[in-house]
């Protein structure tokens, strides 16, 4: 398993709910737990006004996979609790998944219905990754998928993740992560630069000025610590002011200066007006404040060099979650013969049988269609490409999902994939989703 060096991933088996365990427990009881079984991830619809999602959290979840175990605290938690019964406890001390993993890569863009993961193993093994696969995809794609219009937004310029005091502390390292599969240039979170090998970056915040005498006391300060080539925030008091003194502190070789506040449009066209007339036309700006897609759209026509995004980004701008569903859709039967399952509740139908997934592309390479083979592997008519990969085999992780190599993978899989999409999904249209899911039956 390829993970950062200097971070030891935790164990995960209780990341998981209750009802996964009683069902275990029950399934052992009816002899039925040990059918081989097939589960299915993926999300009846997209949230509303978005138009595809990007699969993110993947890498994360195979290596928790592997550290999926019931060691003695957990298992003297079960026994004390009596959460299950001693058969339950000893199957657990020996659980180990063993079966097969098969999804979309990280970075695919998916529609409602795209079968994201196929887990292939006992019911035993498999019933119980519920909760904690669906907490991480749900989280993880809703970052990248938030991330991935922002990037659109942005038009090639960078935007740097800088979140992380905005949401939970273990999720802020898991949407930086998700944020860079998407396309962000780089996060101020360090504990996703150990963990997954993110560029980091940072420089100082108001308090940094309001601590010294004087904002050029400030500016001087950290000039002289961190070079000519920092970026200073400009917006504490009074910007014309701040931009100049930082001028005539670090001269052309200022790095940047950002700003924080205010009408960031008019703001940074007449702040670069002005870096330009003191010698400065290589001084970047750098813009914060709660954007989100939509402001970073309205700064396209702004001279903004990149964007810090936080609240909206790890939030999922209005779509926290993917609403991504794990459903049964195969087993055997007593005699060793697989056959197709599906839930028939009102609004949450479910297709039966193991999926195949392709996408259709048409002369130009512009995606028209996901087509969904159930049973069966759908034709590909030699511009199609076929969307699942296989992440474990026996329960052993193949290499290049995983770790540092796995995010860099990712990225380039996020840019060819927004690359075979309508063109239309570039811009920050509301509407249905961007090609049609199609289900081939038998």
């Amino acid at each position: 398993m390829s993970t950062s060096a200097g971070w030891d991933h935790p164990r995960t088996s209780f990341y998981t709910d209750h009802y996964e365990l009683t069902m275990l427990q029950a399934s052992l009881h009816s002899g039925a737990a040990h059918r081989k079984s097939v589960f299915e991830a993926f999300a009846r619809r997209l949230p509303d006004g978005r138009r595809y999602g990007i699969v993110a959290g993947t890498g994360r979840l195979l290596e928790g996979i592997a550290n999926f175990r019931f060691g003695e605290a957990e298992l003297d938690f079960l026994a004390r609790t009596k959460v299950v019964n001693e058969q339950t406890l000893e199957y657990l001390s020996s659980y180990r998944f063993s079966g097969d993993i098969w999804g979309y890569p990280e970075g695919e863009a998916y529609f409602p219905h795209s079968p994201i993961l196929i887990v292939e193993a006992t019911f035993a093994e498999a019933c119980m990754l519920e909760t904690y696969l669906l907490s991480v995809l749900n989280h993880d794609s809703a970052i990248a998928s938030a991330a991935s219009r922002m990037v659109s937004a942005a038009g090639g310029r960078p935007c740097i993740e800088m979140g992380s005091r905005r949401t939970h502390e273990e999720a802020a390292a898991s949407a930086a992560r998700a944020a860079v599969i998407a396309g962000f240039d780089s996060t101020s979170n360090l504990e996703a630069g150990v963990r997954y090998g993110i560029k980091t970056v940072g420089t100082a915040a108001h308090s940094f000025t309001l601590l010294h005498d004087s904002e050029r006391d400030a500016f001087e300060a950290q000039i002289a610590s961190l070079g000519e080539g920092t970026s200073l925030l400009v917006d504490t008091y009074d910007v014309e002011t701040a931009v100049r003194a930082a001028v005539d502190l670090a001269g052309s070789r200022l790095g940047a200066v950002r700003l924080d506040s205010g009408d960031l449009v008019t703001q940074a066209q007449w702040v670069r007006r002005l870096l330009d007339d003191l010698g400065n036309e290589n001084t970047k700006i750098v813009v914060t404040s709660d954007l989100d897609e939509y402001a970073i759209a309205a700064l396209q026509s702004a001279p903004v060099d990149s964007y810090g995004v936080g609240t909206s980004l790890v939030t999922g701008s209005g779509a926290p979650t993917a609403s991504m569903v794990y459903k049964l859709v195969s087993r055997t039967d007593d005699d060793g013969n697989f056959i197709s399952v599906a839930k028939a509740a009102k609004n949450k139908a479910s297709v039966g049988g193991r999926k195949y997934a392709l996408r259709k592309l048409d002369e130009r390479g512009t995606a028209t269609a996901e087509i969904v083979g159930v049973g069966h592997r759908p034709e590909d008519d030699g511009n199609d490409r076929p969307l699942l990969q296989q992440f474990m085999k026996n329960g052993e992780l193949l290499p290049g999902w995983t770790g540092h190599e796995g995010v860099l993978r990712a990225r380039q899989r996020h840019a060819d994939s927004m690359a075979e999409l309508p063109p239309v999904v570039n811009r920050l249209q509301r509407g249905e989703a961007a090609i049609p899911t199609i289900y081939e039956e038998n």
